[in-house]
């Protein structure tokens, strides 16, 4: 308690607050946080704009992707299906299983 009041007194200084931002480390962390935030708001407009891209291609472009995905994966879904042999014995589970 006694340090938390001690350290609050110390914050609210304007005299050390303006000391500690004229430090190196200080300095430093604030460049690195400055950076780190430019960095992400630059990649998210780059994501957005890619996304803009995408969409106002040609019409149907991404319906054409979305039906070509469902397709591939059914057929993938199907082929894996029809490789597998039928359950063991002993193996299901519920109302009326192995009767």
């Amino acid at each position: 308690m006694v340090l938390r009041r001690l350290l609050a007194a110390l914050l609210h200084s304007p005299q050390l607050v303006e000391r500690l931002s004229e430090s190196r480390p200080i300095r430093r962390a604030a460049q690195l946080t400055a950076f780190a935030l430019l960095q992400a708001q630059l990649r998210g407009q780059d994501a957005a704009r890619r996304l803009q891209d995408l969409a106002a291609g040609p019409a149907g472009s991404l319906c054409r992707r979305a039906g070509r995905f469902r397709d591939a994966f059914t057929q993938e879904l199907r082929r894996g299906l029809r490789g597998r042999s039928g359950p063991p014995t002993g193996s299901q589970r519920g109302p009326g299983a192995n009767i």
